[in-house]
């Protein structure tokens, strides 16, 4: 009989299907490949070349493959290491009879290893869906010694946390609506560890958003509310965290934050340029993303960008490349912001509100596209959400001819789909930069300059 999906906890007895696999290749999505009895099962946890004992799940018989977790290790690969956080570790979870959250998949790999793996996912997506033979280097972000983020540890200012049925913080197992409860989260800045969430009462409360800007701003925690609550409730909750924190709360029924304390939004800081984001506002979580990934970008598209010029930001969020394309363009020149989300959307206007050069629009990248087809565009800055920017939209950019496109991809599968368009067209790919934004998960960041053909 075929495994049961695996739902969270410690299973029924003769529920689950344990079994031993030799670990093929690295795959995209922060898996390993191996077969059972002819079947592909996409493993987490675990490293190429390792023997291992893995959970199935996602077992029904009519899948195209299966999933499975490590719960022990028979070979381990010389690149294992302890993991970095407990409740992320498979090998511990499932000892215990409870899952591994998700968020630090990778933690149980040598920090150098795990960017090796991550070139080779990169190179095989190129190599399949843009058909391009690429070697493919992933550099570390930051520098090394002793200093935030060298050793893949606190690097994220932003962190999002789920509340359990005793009102404590937890986060997700991984494709699982099970949550786990938490002590702490390696992963994020000292200043979000020191808010004092970890022993709070957060009954009523079903999500927690948490920012810790970079530049040292006051950070802001959001709560998002199960229910209902009434102002004394309210004034614990605030009580709970830190004084030198913002806080703020989200109704059940949705709509913007109310602040019960300080401000709803933070202020951030990257190549001398300056940003209000609210809570609803998306800003990179690595402390050093922003200011790493302005640098590659301007590297790519500088050259072709002088006063007057006119570019576009597209999948803006809230103008981290906006800012230093106005400032190249200048005032005689026009910079095309576009950004789908309602509230980020909101966070560039307040930005850019006396900057006259820079047109911030909110909606569709292909309707605005559409709507400004026909108007010169010198460069253009591409950083579409993970599902990438689409065929439509890569149609309207070869139409538009710019001289260059800096793209900034988060995911390599959707990043080598697009290029393969772009080259299919008769542009070229220039150079290919691959950032380790995301050190203990598969994550991995893409900065790539394409040209028209000649």
């Amino acid at each position: 009989m075929a495994a049961q999906i695996l739902r969270g906890g410690a299973e029924a007895a003769g529920t689950v299907n344990d079994v031993e696999l030799r670990l093929g290749p690295v795959a995209h999505g922060g898996h390993t490949v191996a077969r059972h009895e002819g079947r592909v099962v996409f493993v987490r946890h675990g490293l190429p070349g390792e023997l291992v004992r893995v959970r199935l799940t996602d077992t029904e018989p009519e899948r195209r493959f299966w999933r499975g977790d490590v719960v022990e290790v028979l070979e381990g690969s010389p690149e294992r290491r302890p993991h970095v956080w407990a409740p992320a570790d498979s090998l511990e979870a499932y000892a215990s009879g409870s899952l591994p959250v998700g968020g630090a998949e990778f933690g149980h790999i040598a920090l150098a290893e795990q960017r090796r793996l991550k070139g080779v996912v990169i190179r095989e997506q190129l190599a399949r869906l843009a058909h391009l033979d690429l070697e493919v280097d992933v550099e570390a972000v930051g520098p090394e010694g002793g200093s935030p983020g060298a050793d893949g540890l606190h690097w994220r200012t932003r962190c999002s946390f789920a509340v359990d049925d005793d009102g404590r913080l937890a986060m997700h197992a991984h494709r699982s609506e099970t949550v786990i409860p938490v002590r702490d989260m390696p992963l994020a800045v000292e200043e979000i560890e020191r808010l004092g969430l970890w022993d709070a009462d957060l009954s009523g409360v079903e999500r927690v958003e948490v920012a810790a800007p970079a530049s040292g701003d006051t950070p802001l925690v959001i709560f998002t509310l199960a229910e209902d609550l009434g102002s004394a409730r309210l004034s614990a909750l605030a009580g709970a965290v830190a004084t030198d924190a913002s806080v703020s709360v989200i109704s059940p029924r949705g709509g913007a934050p109310l602040t019960l304390r300080g401000r709803g939004s933070v202020s951030e800081q990257a190549g001398g340029h300056h940003y209000t984001v609210t809570g609803e506002g998306f800003w990179q979580i690595h402390h050093r993303a922003p200011e790493t990934l302005m640098a590659a970008v301007l590297d790519a598209v500088g050259p072709e960008i002088d006063e007057g010029a006119s570019v576009a930001d597209l999948y803006a969020g809230a103008g981290l490349f906006t800012a230093p394309l106005a400032a190249r363009v200048g005032p005689s020149g026009s910079v095309l912001s576009v950004e789908g989300s309602p509230g980020t959307s909101r966070d560039a206007r307040r930005t850019f509100k006396r900057q006259a050069q820079v047109d911030v629009v909110q909606g569709r990248v292909e309707r605005v596209l559409r709507q400004r087809a026909g108007e010169r565009l010198d460069a253009v800055v591409l950083d579409p959400p993970r599902a990438g920017a689409g065929r439509e939209v890569v149609r309207q950019l070869v139409a538009a001819a710019p001289r260059a496109v800096a793209y900034v991809a988060c995911d390599p599968a959707s990043f080598a789909r697009d290029l393969g368009w772009f080259l299919e067209a008769g542009w070229s790919l220039e150079w290919l930069r691959a950032l380790d934004l995301y050190p203990q998960t598969h994550h991995v960041e893409t900065v790539a300059l394409l040209k028209p053909g000649s």
